[in-house]
């Protein structure tokens, strides 16, 4: 069981005693082991099979302790099976919809029955929840489109949920007999921002029987989806769909090329085969008999000509082979049989982080200890965000505090030679476009950065509206995550981004993609629009602490995805070229 599957499993604990009504206190406290345990480097199961004391490790105490060691010895926490015969875990995810809270959650429970979304859904078109104490007719219009919002995302899961997910299946597979390769393919090697299954390839000659029935042996699984000569299908505790095929040597590549996918791109790429008299298949590439029907020939009918490796099969249809990221059949093809692919742009080029946030506001830790990471990290410059006076909720900066901080940066760059420290505010757009700082503040900012936190229900025109009007400000450099998102929880709000692109290229305006995998904003669709319209774009990462640097690179498989080199890419510029940039108005 991995430490995801864990702190989901305490989430869960804690959103039923919410629920509840239990203590508060109590609550807090495993809601805080949470965020130790998914801040953890280390699998809690190999410290438990050290024998290590989990007490140890901050925010978790004994009581959460002996929880976390009874869930990895017997598969299950018994003082979750108590309140789940009170209340039923499925109440969980009515608290994942926008305008259900745990006080509600419970009282749709005790006044209608309602158990799962779809008893919600039911009662909603019945009219009754509309009827309830403390909800009427917009909470109960706003839970409807939360609903809808829902739907979308059952079943898919973020990348770097699935990473750590399958991370233990990877290792596991590495000790199966017979095995000489193992490899992920499908969206996740494509880099999709979210995933509904796995799909794992082994490399191995011979029966695959003892393959398959090592795979389906693995002790993370919940339950065993299927079981055969050449392929399994497990599900894990987190509910991650895994798939497993073995696969021979000479057909690997073919196989790889395959089950990598899209859909979309290998019908295109079928199709084109057919053209040239070959047949391309997860067996490999064959030519085709003269006159043969291929809805009649074998799976390896044919002459075989490639197979073995990815590069051989599409050489073998006079292509360059076609990044994995690339393949969504979104003109890629046609590129590759020109050999006239894109030079994508990779972790190592970028020379800064162009957002994070300190102590200052939100942040986990001091300046200082955001600069020693991002010196570390190798970086050129970077640059410190804390929010502003509008996030009173984080401790906003009003101009007053900006000007302190301000100090500590300059002492800090007194103390820390090699990296560029540049000043800058995450600048909140008001309702009306305003910007939530003065322009004495903004004039002495390095950078400018600006982005929408609140009001994010407006519609589409006063949302574009407003965004326009904050961009069109002299000072403005970057708008930083432009639709809002969190994946999976929070749709885009309402915007013309299309509009804002455009007018983004007219003044010379940066747009964000943020890389934190809960957000990945922009999309890679709208990060390939960006790069059609000559937008800068800004890879970020938005880290609240050293560890949320290292997800930069979650924002570079996006950016690939989006066709972006390093010349679309703000912060692959050098220092003397960004700041070059910076002065592009002067």
């Amino acid at each position: 069981m991995q430490n995801l599957d864990i702190a989901q499993t305490l989430t869960r604990l804690a959103d039923l005693l919410e629920i509840q009504g239990a203590n508060p206190f109590r609550i807090r406290a495993y809601r805080n082991a949470v965020n130790t345990v998914n801040g953890l480097s280390r699998q809690l199961a190999s410290m438990v099979e050290a024998e290590e004391d989990l007490t140890e490790l901050p925010g978790i105490g004994d009581s959460v302790a002996k929880h976390i060691e009874e869930l990895l010895k017997t598969g299950k926490i018994t003082r979750l099976e108590e309140v789940s015969a009170e209340f039923p875990e499925s109440l969980v995810e009515l608290m994942r919809l926008d305008g259900v809270g745990p006080k509600k959650a419970r009282k749709l429970f005790d006044e209608l029955d309602v158990r799962t979304v779809d008893d919600l859904e039911r009662q909603l078109e019945s009219g009754a929840v509309e009827t309830l104490d403390g909800f009427g007719k917009k909470s109960a219009q706003k839970i409807r489109l939360a609903i809808e919002d829902h739907r979308k995302h059952v079943g898919r899961f973020r990348i770097h949920e699935v990473e750590e997910l399958v991370a233990g299946v990877l290792e596991y597979m590495v000790g199966a007999p017979g095995v000489e390769q193992i490899e992920v393919a499908g969206s996740l090697r494509r880099r999709k921002e979210t995933i509904g299954d796995v799909d794992i390839l082994a490399r191995c000659e011979g029966d695959g029987t003892p393959v398959v029935e090592y795979f389906t042996g693995y002790d993370g699984a919940a339950r065993i989806e299927g079981s055969g000569p050449t392929k399994g299908s497990i599900v894990l505790h987190s509910g991650l769909q895994v798939d497993l095929r073995v696969i021979p040597t000479r057909s690997f590549g073919a196989a790889m090329q395959y089950f990598t996918g899209s859909k979309e791109h290998n019908v295109t790429v079928r199709t084109h085969a057919v053209r040239e008299g070959l047949r391309v298949n997860e067996w490999g590439v064959f030519r085709l008999p003269e006159g043969a029907d291929p809805a009649e020939l074998g799976k390896e009918d044919g002459e075989r000509i490639a197979g073995t490796t990815e590069e051989e099969v599409y050489a073998a249809l006079g292509m360059s082979w076609v990044p994995p990221v690339l393949r969504e059949n979104r003109g890629e093809v046609d590129l590759a049989l020109k050999h006239d692919l894109p030079r994508l742009i990779e972790l190592d080029d970028l020379h800064g982080d162009l957002q994070m946030h300190s102590t200052w506001s939100d942040g986990k830790v001091s300046v200082e200890d955001m600069v020693l990471a991002c010196q570390e990290l190798g970086y050129e410059y970077m640059a410190i965000t804390d929010h502003s006076q509008a996030m009173a909720m984080v401790q906003g900066l009003t101009p007053e505090r900006a000007r302190e901080q301000w100090k500590e940066i300059e002492e800090v760059r007194a103390r820390v030679d090699g990296i560029e420290i540049l000043r800058s505010v995450e600048i909140d757009i008001l309702k009306d476009g305003a910007l939530d700082m003065p322009d004495e503040i903004l004039d002495q900012l390095d950078v400018v950065v600006v982005s929408v936190h609140s009001l994010m229900d407006q519609d589409e025109t006063t949302m574009t509206r407003r965004v326009l009007k904050a961009i069109q400000h002299p000072s403005v450099d970057i708008l930083a995550h432009p639709t809002g998102r969190i994946i999976n929880r929070r749709e885009p709000f309402a915007i013309n981004l299309e509009e804002v692109l455009v007018a983004a290229a007219e003044l010379e305006v940066a747009v964000e993609l943020n890389a934190n995998p809960n957000r990945l904003d922009l999309s890679d669709v709208h990060v390939h629009r960006a790069k059609e319209l000559g937008v800068p774009v800004v890879i970020s990462t938005d880290a609240h602490s050293p560890d949320g640097l290292r997800n930069m690179r979650f924002g570079v498989d996006q950016a690939r995805r989006g066709w972006l080199g390093p010349d679309d890419v703000l912060n692959a510029k050098s220092l003397a070229d960004f700041k070059a940039w910076l002065g592009r108005r002067a």
